[in-house]
């Protein structure tokens, strides 16, 4: 059992949310007429760190749905991630773990999608062990399925994400193993190159389960990249280990990640400790007011991991 680092910011009440009632009337209308049924409850998600709308909107007719939408003007960062979420979701195979997209639409200047609904929630925090291997097998399937990346265009995990690696030798020079961590990070590109779909923003907020446990499925497909199969599987566990579970057995256990060298999965933990750390001290966000706390608590699990595995003295 690994340390616990306490969570200090309110895991699930995370997020300032537009809500149904904010749209525009021709927004709304033009998105009852899609539903072909007059909306009659709406709850909004206050799981997630962005502004925009994600609700679940429940129709006259019994059906419900998962609605997204941002504004282009006043969200127009949001507003550009749903139209790429938008662009993803249509490229995913059917055999893909995640909630299917029903259709999007540009009206008023507001991006607006509708996602199928499924009867789940996020895993709870702390993560329980049944709730992490439950997500873990699904992210294997989800390699699977995702191999080769559909789509067109997809930059890799590293053209992604690689520019992080020169953190460590400008921001974080001056921190107590800079170098050794600027060494590994620079490794990224050979690292995790690959063919699969990657996810690449693990969290509990960004996955469901079924009520019973058996199913889950992956959500908000807003930042994917090209690059290797385990990846995915590895960020999931950033949250389970500060929950403290025994990662490392778990690690040694998983079909994909038993399988990779040390110093590999150190890259990509390096890689994300040096992100983190920059993020947690950048300005305070108005309309999501935890970012930045959510990005100290990754950067502690991070340190605190990597200095487990690495030998530092803490």
């Amino acid at each position: 059992m690994s340390g616990v680092i306490p969570v200090d910011y309110p895991v699930g009440r995370t997020a300032r949310r537009l809500g149904w009632v904010h749209l525009p009337p021709r927004v709304r209308a033009e998105v009852e007429r899609r539903l072909g049924s007059a909306v009659v409850e709406d709850r909004s998600s206050e799981a997630g760190f962005t502004p925009g709308l994600a609700a679940v909107l429940t129709c006259a007719d019994g059906s419900r749905h998962f609605l997204k939408a941002a504004s282009t003007k006043a969200q127009k960062v949001v507003a550009d991630a749903y139209r790429g979420e938008v662009s993803q979701l249509r490229a995913l195979p059917p055999s893909a773990p995640a909630p299917r997209l029903r259709w999007s639409m540009e009206v008023e200047e507001w991006v607006v999608l509708c996602i199928e609904h499924v009867d789940a929630v996020s895993p709870a925090r702390p993560w329980a062990p049944a709730d992490l291997a439950a997500c873990s097998a699904m992210l294997v399937r989800a390699a699977e399925a995702l191999t080769p990346a559909p789509g067109i265009g997809t930059p890799s995990f590293a053209e992604e994400v690689g520019s992080w690696a020169g953190l460590w030798h400008s921001q974080l020079s001056h921190l107590p193993h800079a170098a050794e961590c600027g060494a590994l990070a620079a490794r990224i590109d050979e690292v995790a190159a690959g063919a699969t779909l990657v996810h690449g923003d693990l969290r509990e907020d960004n996955l469901l389960l079924s009520t019973s446990g058996e199913q889950a499925w992956l959500c908000d497909w807003a930042w994917p990249s090209r690059g290797a199969a385990w990846i995915d599987s590895l960020l999931l566990l950033i949250g389970p280990r500060g929950d403290g579970l025994d990662v490392e057995a778990h690690l040694a256990a998983h079909p994909l990640l038993s399988r990779v060298a040390a110093e590999d999965i150190d890259t990509v933990l390096a890689l994300h400790l040096g992100y983190f750390t920059v993020a947690a001290d950048l300005p305070r966000v108005s309309n999501s007011p935890w970012l930045r706390t959510m990005a100290a608590w990754h950067r502690d699990v991070l340190h605190d991991w990597l200095a487990e595995r690495r030998g530092w003295r803490v």
